[in-house]
């Protein structure tokens, strides 16, 4: 015969009984909690304390509570969102320009006249409104061949274009258009400041015109990069150009766009993507400070005023041990430096005493090694004007003589 207990039997019930209203009154708190959170969205928008405000879809019906069939109506919300990335790019987009490289073909073409096509692609930034003038930054390399030069505004309009001036060493040209449908210019900001981490976005025309005005958003990678450059494509770098890295996709056709800070300021104009198979999310771009006195001489000038020595040079380990020790005497232990091929008469070089096949090892003290420490040197730490203590071998002997800088009167 069982045994039944009525107290165990009661203890259960309230305990199941207590764990069911437990249950309810969550489902009941999870449900009021998004009703509060729903219908407090319109009110906190309103009041500022969202980062975007809360529209009404205009397109729903607003009478009555109910549909045709009776079902309860859904209404629709839109949000504006307003963030630090959106703010700086609404300052700086409508600023970023596509460039269409313009080449007249051959009149002996196919089709038996003397068309001009786009050659290519490219993206650039006005930066200064002068009278009716306006000025647009780009690459060298955005420019280079055209005939005819024509900037794209973002709303589509197209404007001719004139080229001031390019620079092939920084790989950056200044263009001139007219002002009439210019809303906006674009504001420099300082590159010396940036931190590793920061985040960036780069504004430009990937590909052409299909996806103009397209935005890729990402971190300043690294600071003070240098990149070899082959700038004649002869195989042999020429260059090492001063970039920033960024991971922001920078693709053909971004080439002369702008890359800006969350203030929405330009802090480096877009150059060049390494495209290999095996890396990803590697962008540079030339930092803004750096480009800041090359754009200004071109737009003045129309080329970079440099010092000038007269010289033809090539560095001392791309030319064969054998003509290192027969042809420039060089001493055995001496494997670097850049050779002087030839001299112009009557340049700084030349007036300096220097001559073919003498062998520059030293300036101000700082070690020659090749042709691009040579360049960098004179294009980076010298003024036109000033003068250049320079050491070098001839005939196996180390010499000693003083230059002062000119101008290079071919530009």
């Amino acid at each position: 015969m069982g045994y039944y207990d009525d107290h165990s039997q009661e203890r259960f019930s309230e305990k199941r009984g207590r764990k069911s209203g437990f249950f309810f009154a969550s489902i009941a708190g999870a449900i009021i909690g998004a009703l509060l959170v729903v219908f407090s969205i319109p009110t906190l928008s309103n009041q500022g304390l969202l980062p975007y405000s809360v529209q009404p879809n205009l397109n729903q019906p607003t009478g009555g509570n109910s549909t045709d069939q009776g079902a309860p109506l859904q209404q629709q919300v839109s949000y504006d969102v307003n963030t630090d990335t959106t703010k700086a790019i609404d300052k700086a987009a409508e600023a970023v320009v596509g460039i269409n490289n313009i080449q007249t073909s051959n009149f002996w073409s196919d089709n038996g006249s003397g068309s001009q096509e786009a050659a290519g692609t490219g993206s650039g930034v006005i930066y200064k409104k002068a009278g009716n003038k306006a000025y647009v930054v780009t690459n060298q390399h955005v420019v280079e061949g055209a005939t005819h030069l024509e900037v794209t505004l973002t709303d589509g309009t197209k404007i001719p274009a004139e080229l001031l001036g390019g620079d092939i060493w920084t790989d950056l040209a200044v263009l001139e258009i007219d002002t009439e449908h210019v809303k906006k210019i674009a504001e420099f900001g300082n590159s010396d400041v940036l931190k590793m981490g920061e985040p960036v976005m780069a504004i430009g025309n990937p590909l052409g015109t299909t996806f103009s005005g397209s935005v890729t958003q990402g971190i300043i990678s690294g600071i003070n990069r240098t990149i070899p450059v082959d700038i004649n494509q002869d195989g042999i770098m020429d260059w090492q150009a001063e970039v920033l890295q960024t991971d922001a996709a920078i693709n053909p056709g971004n080439s002369g766009g702008a890359l800006i800070n969350i203030a929405g300021q330009v802090i480096g104009i877009n150059s060049m993507k390494i495209a290999q198979n095996a890396v990803e999310g590697i962008g540079l771009s030339i930092p803004i400070n750096y480009a800041k006195p090359i754009i200004s001489d071109l737009e003045q000038f129309g080329v970079v005023k440099r010092p000038y020595m007269g010289v033809d040079l090539k560095s001392v380990a791309e030319i064969p041990g054998y003509y290192q020790e027969e042809a420039l005497k060089l001493p055995r232990n001496v494997t670097y430096g850049v050779a002087l091929r030839q001299v112009v008469a009557n340049s700084p070089a030349a007036k300096a005493g220097l001559t073919e096949l003498d062998v520059i090892v030293e300036m101000d003290g700082v070690e020659i090694n090749d042709v691009i420490d040579l360049r960098k040197h004179l294009y980076q730490e010298k003024k036109i004007g000033e003068q250049m203590k320079i050491k070098y071998y001839r005939e196996g002997k180390l010499m000693e003589t003083t230059l002062t800088l000119a101008n290079d009167n071919s530009q």
